[in-house]
């Protein structure tokens, strides 16, 4: 073998190192409203948007609270903006004072899951 047909293969085997790399990424959160251990007063939704194209169909939010043993309190509608399909959204219910938690769980278009949960406080 030349020394070019070492470098190319070299070369090649890298970039499709880095592809994988890209191909292979999880949806993590990437912002949200309300904000993770952020104060607002009545909600009546939560948006959240990832790194990475979601499936709908694989992906939900959960909102409970206010407080540790808190109900449900999203109204089970989880879906994407049409304009964005990294942006999940969910209504919620009237928000009393408190804290809630959310609690979501995606699945990229790549098909990797990913999940976690952060909270939030309603002023009164």
């Amino acid at each position: 073998m030349t020394f070019r047909t070492v470098a190319a293969s070299a070369a090649a085997f890298v970039i499709a190192l880095g592809l994988a790399g890209t191909a292979a990424a999880h949806a993590h959160l990437k912002r949200s409203v309300p904000t993770a251990s952020g104060t607002v007063a009545g909600p009546t939704q939560v948006d959240a948007w990832f790194t990475e194209d979601l499936e709908p169909k694989f992906s939900t939010i959960t909102v409970t609270g206010p407080g540790p043993n808190g109900k449900k309190v999203d109204k089970g509608d989880t879906h994407t903006d049409p304009a964005d399909a990294k942006h999940l959204i969910v209504s919620i219910d009237g928000a009393a004072p408190g804290t809630y938690t959310v609690t979501w769980a995606v699945t990229s278009v790549d098909t990797h899951k990913s999940n976690g949960s952060f909270t939030f406080e309603v002023q009164k």
